[in-house]
């Protein structure tokens, strides 16, 4: 599920500094980069299932190996996992309204968070 009009598409920021605010809000990026992009994951263990919150970026500028680099981010998704095939991001999946209130304002805050960090 595409989680559309959050602000943060678009967006441009310094790896370190948005790493410290994805991990202030339990969205971690651990092994999920390579050279050019980044993916930033927080788990849901719900009784209806597993979730990922997931927010995406590439690096517009330098070299995430390196840990300096400029990442542009793109839209966030919201992902249903199932073992062992992985994470389902299709319009066919269900996902908790609480979940989705949940991730929205979690995205919502980041983006306010982003407002403050690039002036």
């Amino acid at each position: 599920m595409k989680l559309e009009n959050t602000g943060l598409e678009n967006k441009q920021v310094e790896l370190k500094r948005l790493d410290d605010l994805m991990d202030s809000y339990q969205l971690v990026r651990a092994g999920q980069w390579d050279y050019e992009r980044v993916t930033y994951d927080r788990k849901f263990e719900l009784k209806e299932g597993v979730y990922y919150l997931r927010v995406f970026g590439y690096a517009v500028e330098g070299d995430v190996g390196a840990r300096k680099a400029t990442i542009q981010l793109l839209t966030p998704l919201l992902g249903k996992h199932y073992y062992p095939h992985g994470v389902e991001y299709g319009d066919g999946e269900h996902f908790p309204q609480a979940l989705v209130k949940q991730s929205e304002k979690i995205l919502t805050d980041i983006n306010n968070d982003l407002e403050q960090i690039l002036k």
